[in-house]
């Protein structure tokens, strides 16, 4: 297949990636493997190690009892790669050290035998941003923090690390990793691990970017979410999108050291919506975000349900549902309900986040698709087909050019809608 991407000088912004040639809405632009990834901890118990795969039964590696496989194929495949880090966790257990040590302990494995990976075709590992000239010392004291936890998990491992080229030693790979990696998501946007792309680190950054990622296993894939003209910038978004300005800016200048200056940026254009309602009220809304993220990470659905649905009601005369702290209460409430199987519920708080979520991703965007997949399945449950079906058929538009036409997803919708068809014809 012809290369329809290539790195270029993007003025003012350094490396970036442009279309060879035209390109069309949903079009797969670059797929890569990782040049490393690891399962996040907070899911390891539920995740495959080789292919990522969520289950809620796997087999278990007997040696470190950490990892976790579908079956004896993938962990066959998964070995060589994971025997080093078996070592490691067998070592350490029960304690499991952050997703960062082990992300970066596999990366410098690799480079002690270097090899080019296929994942820089674009871009060598070598290459990417550090930005540690640009650190405050609170965050430089932060990664010397990182690289003490990363020598106590590598031991004797550490000694081997001498031979290393200059900008490859333990601190500087933590600081690309800290702004390079990528948190790779199950077609569900659910999070499942990190991985280090580093031909994918050359697209910058945009509010209203023309391309998307989504990833099929370890597999990341680029798809264009706008028709997009020969020699034209390809961006993604760095951050969510559904925050406001001010808050996008704060965490793109801390994170990946620029200040955006993009016309959705500089204009504001949607804070209005986003911040719709009185200051005090939805401050607290805003405020409470962290605790409940803590809760629905620990699945305490009924303290999640109880205290979004309480913050929910409290501005329900004030704040309209275009507020973006809103739509995270509304979102844990849904959240909660399907853990719950209050199902009546759950599509209640679905339904008030679809017009948000339009508005705030006008191009296809795979949060969009999931969103009105999930709405639209509970409608099916609950026998509302008409509305399932509709409801669906948007899901099916938008994820066609989010997640490809062969994506495990979008042959669901496919499935589902034809199952609502049947139904329908036979009532």
């Amino acid at each position: 297949m012809a290369q329809k991407v290539e790195r270029f000088c993007s003025p003012g912004k350094g490396n970036g990636l442009r279309a060879v040639s035209s390109l069309k809405a949903g079009e797969l632009l670059f797929s890569t493997e990782p040049f490393a990834c690891s399962v996040s901890k907070r899911v390891m118990k539920s995740t495959c190690e080789n292919c990522l795969s969520r289950k809620d039964k796997l087999l278990w590696c007997s040696r470190c009892k950490i990892a976790h496989y579908c079956d004896a194929s993938c962990q066959k495949q998964s070995w060589p790669e994971h025997k080093e880090e078996c070592q490691r966790l067998k070592r350490l257990h029960p304690t499991i050290p952050t997703d960062s040590v082990r992300l970066v302990a596999k990366i410098l494995s690799k480079l002690v035998n270097r090899s080019r990976s296929p994942a820089e075709k674009l871009y060598s590992l070598e290459e990417l941003e550090s930005h540690l000239s640009e650190m405050s010392e609170e965050k430089r004291s932060q990664l010397e923090d990182l690289g003490v936890a990363l020598r106590m998990y590598l031991k004797e491992e550490a000694d081997d690390l001498s031979p290393l080229a200059p900008g490859l030693d333990p601190i500087s790979i933590i600081a690309k990793v800290t702004c390079n990696c990528f948190s790779i998501s199950d077609g569900e946007l659910q999070e499942v691990g990190v991985g280090l792309y580093p031909s994918v680190s050359l697209l910058n950054h945009a509010c209203r970017p023309n391309c998307v990622m989504v990833f099929e296993g370890r597999i990341l894939r680029l798809r264009a979410v706008q028709d997009i003209r020969p020699l034209e910038e390809l961006t993604i978004s760095y951050t969510d999108v559904m925050m406001p300005s001010q808050e996008r800016r704060k965490r793109l200048q801390e994170q990946y050291y620029f200040l955006c200056d993009c016309e959705h940026c500089t204009a504001a254009d949607k804070d209005s919506d986003m911040l719709s309602g009185p200051e005090k009220d939805w401050m607290s809304l805003q405020h409470n975000i962290p605790r409940l993220e803590h809760l629905q990470s620990e699945q305490k659905w009924e303290e999640v349900l109880l205290e979004s649905q309480a913050l929910i009601n409290s501005c329900a005369d004030t704040v309209t549902d275009r507020n973006v702290y809103l739509v995270r209460m509304l979102d844990f409430a849904l959240d909660s309900c399907i853990n719950q199987a209050q199902w009546d519920r759950a599509l209640e708080f679905g339904i008030r986040t679809l017009q948000p979520y339009r508005l705030y991703y006008p191009d296809p965007h795979p949060a969009r698709a999931v969103q009105l997949m999930r709405v639209g399945k509970l409608q099916h449950f609950l026998g509302r087909l008409a509305e399932a079906r509709e409801t669906l058929r948007q899901a099916y538009y938008v994820m066609k050019v989010t997640h490809g036409d062969e994506h495990a997803l979008t042959n669901e919708l496919r499935s589902k809608l034809e199952e609502i068809r049947m139904e329908m014809d036979s009532s």
